[in-house]
């Protein structure tokens, strides 16, 4: 059975989330701003995120796969499900639940690209810099990280754990 060390409680999550949402407020006070989620392990952090800043938003997902059920990315990075939400013109945040690689990022940030938004940023519940393949900096990050294989609060290991109120380190 692996071991869940704990990472951060639903407290400092809580506080963390609150916290990057009063920035992110700030910062679009007179944008026109579109949410865009990444499936599926931003769903938890986003619907907090979202609830949480003071302005009106669009909300859309999108869908990436590169893991499987492994605890490393394959490298193969595809779109299984689009935006249907018009960005042209209008400012977009990507919420991510964690930025590793990079890969999966870099791909999604080019794919938006050619659908003209004004402006492209991109907010992380979780910075994990150590596997970094591609130079990817998040604009808006809740929590960094320099390595451990994270689960709990929408981050899984084989499709388990999404549903853990705080985040732990999965040791196994």
């Amino acid at each position: 059975m692996p071991e869940l060390i704990p990472v951060l409680t639903e407290k400092e999550i809580h506080e963390k989330v609150g916290m990057v949402a009063q920035q992110i407020s700030k910062d679009y006070e007179h944008g026109q701003l579109v949410l865009i989620g990444v499936l599926k392990g931003a769903f938890v952090f986003m619907a907090d995120l979202a609830r949480r800043l003071s302005i009106p938003v669009e909300i859309d997902f999108i869908r990436y796969a590169s893991y499987g059920d492994s605890n490393f990315s394959s490298g193969d990075i595809r779109l299984c499900s689009d935006i249907t939400t018009d960005i042209q013109g209008k400012d977009v945040l990507v919420v991510e639940d964690i930025i590793d690689s990079g890969l999966t990022m870099a791909t999604l940030i080019k794919h938006l690209k050619t659908l003209h938004p004004e402006s492209i940023r991109i907010c992380a519940f979780i910075d994990k810099y150590e596997r970094r393949k591609i130079d990817c900096q998040a604009d808006y990050v809740c929590h960094s990280v320099e390595g451990g294989f994270l689960v709990g609060y929408g981050l899984d290991y084989a499709e388990q754990y999404r549903n853990l109120p705080a985040l732990y380190h999965l040791n196994y």
